[in-house]
C-alpha cells in the first residue's frame, strides 16, 4: 500500500532482523550496523565457526553476498541524504504516481554518445551504467542493489521529468547473462515498480541463463520463473529495448512481446535468436558438418548462413518481435514518447462489456422450474 524503507544505524539481531527484511528498501551503514538471525557467539557455540559482527551480518556482506541490504553507505550522514533522494522517486502511497519533476533537459535530446558506448562486436563488454547515464534526465539515477548481482542491473532514474524503472543487462558483469540472483533481484524489482505505477523500461543485452551445474540444482528454473511471473504480472506501461544480443529463454523472461510488454524496439546491431550462431550452427547442421570433407570449412559456412537468414538487423521487425528499429542516437526521445503513449492508453476508458443475456425461468409443465440463457 505504501513505500516501507529501513535504515539500519545499529545491530538487529534474531527475528526482529526479519522486520527490515519486509520493507521495500534498506539502507545499512558500514562498521555501524549489522543484521543476523543468530550471532557470533551462538554461531561458534553451535558450529566452531570465529567471525565477528560485521564479517557476519554487517553492511557490505548484505549488500554483497546476502543481497538483504540494497543500499551502504560509509556514514549516516549519506545515508540519511540518499534516503530522501530515494524517497523524492516515489509516491506516497500505492494509488499515487510518482512526483514529476522538472527538468531542462530536452525531451528530444539526441544521444550520439551511445553510437560508441555500445561495441558492435557481442563479445565486447561495456558499461550498461554510461547507456542509462545517457538516456536519463541530467544523467541522473539511483542504482538499487548495486554490489549484489552485479550481472544485471536495476535503477530510478527520470524521463522528462517522470519516474521510470530501469532493468538491464550489464555486459560487465558475467557479459549480461541471467542466474538465480539476477534474477530475484529484478524480479523484486519489477514487483516493487509495479506496486507503485512506475513504467519499466528494460534495456536488453543477454546471451542467455548461466549454464552450470550449480545454477540448475540451485533452482534456476524456480528463479527464472520469478522474473517471469513479475513482468507478466506487473500492469505499469512496459517498453523493452534490445541493444545489442537477446538469446533464449533470457531474452523471452525480460519483457519481451511474448510476455506482453507494451512496446518493443531494437538498435540496427540487434541479434535475437535461440542463441549465438556458433552454438546454434554447431546444434542444427551437425549432420551436414560431420559429413563434410572438410567439417571446418562446412561450419563456417553454416554459421554464415545461420547469420544472413536469422539475424540480420531487420529479422525481428519482420516477425513481429519488435515494433521498431531506432537509430541508437534517438533513443531517448523513442523512450520518452513511448512513455506519453502507453500512459495516453492506459488512461483510456476501457471498452463496455457485452451485456450478458438475464436468465429467464421457465417452469416445465411436469417439473420443477429450471433456468436457461435467453438466446441473443
Amino acid at each position: 500500500m505504501i513505500p516501507q524503507i529501513s535504515v539500519m544505524l545499529g545491530p538487529c539481531a534474531g527475528g526482529a532482523a526479519y522486520s527490515p527484511a519486509l520493507t521495500d528498501f534498506v539502507f545499512m551503514v558500514r562498521e555501524t550496523s549489522q543484521m543476523f538471525i543468530t550471532g557470533p557467539d551462538v554461531v561458534q557455540a553451535v558450529t566452531g565457526e570465529k567471525i565477528s559482527q560485521n564479517g557476519l551480518g554487517g553492511a557490505d556482506v548484505h549488500s554483497e553476498v546476502s543481497g538483504v541490504s540494497h543500499f551502504a553507505y560509509d556514514d549516516e550522514r549519506t545515508c540519511l541524504e540518499e534516503v530522501r533522494f530515494l524517497l523524492s522517486m516515489l509516491p506516497q502511497n500505492n494509488r499515487e504516481t510518482a512526483p514529476v519533476e522538472p527538468t531542462e533537459d530536452p525531451a528530444d535530446r539526441r544521444c550520439e554518445a551511445l553510437l560508441d558506448l555500445v561495441p558492435a562486436d557481442g563479445n565486447r563488454p561495456y558499461d550498461m551504467r554510461k547507456v542509462i547515464e545517457e538516456i536519463a534526465d541530467d544523467g541522473q539515477f539511483m542504482e538499487v542493489h548495486e554490489r549484489w548481482a552485479t550481472n544485471v542491473i536495476v535503477a530510478l532514474t527520470r524521463l522528462d521529468g517522470q519516474v521510470v524503472g530501469i532493468v538491464a543487462n550489464q555486459p560487465q558483469s558475467l557479459a549480461g547473462v541471467l542466474d538465480i540472483h539476477a534474477s530475484e533481484k529484478a524480479a523484486r524489482f519489477v514487483q516493487m515498480c509495479d506496486a507503485f505505477n512506475i513504467p519499466l523500461i528494460t534495456l536488453l543485452d543477454v546471451p542467455g541463463f548461466l549454464p552450470g551445474v550449480d545454477q540448475e540444482h540451485g533452482g534456476i528454473i524456480r528463479h527464472g520463473a520469478k522474473l517471469l511471473y513479475a513482468y507478466c504480472n506487473a500492469t505499469v506501461p512496459r517498453i523493452s529495448l534490445v541493444l545489442r544480443k537477446a538469446y533464449g529463454g533470457a531474452y523471452i523472461v525480460m519483457d519481451s512481446r511474448s510476455v506482453g510488454t507494451d512496446l518493443a524496439f531494437a538498435w540496427p546491431t540487434n541479434e535475437i535468436a535461440v542463441m549465438g550462431a556458433e552454438g546454434a550452427a554447431n546444434v542444427i547442421f551437425r549432420r551436414q558438418i560431420n559429413a563434410a570433407e572438410d567439417p571446418e570449412a562446412m561450419r563456417v559456412q553454416m554459421v554464415k548462413q545461420y547469420k544472413d537468414e536469422l539475424m540480420h538487423p531487420y529479422y525481428a521487425a519482420e516477425r513481429g518481435l519488435v515494433d521498431d528499429v531506432i537509430d541508437p542516437a534517438a533513443t531517448r526521445g523513442v523512450l520518452i514518447r513511448s512513455l506519453a503513449h502507453a500512459a495516453d492508453q492506459a488512461r483510456r476508458p476501457a471498452r463496455p462489456q457485452a451485456r450478458q443475456p438475464a436468465p429467464v425461468t421457465h417452469r416445465r409443465p411436469d417439473g420443477p422450474a429450471t433456468r436457461s440463457a435467453r438466446k441473443p
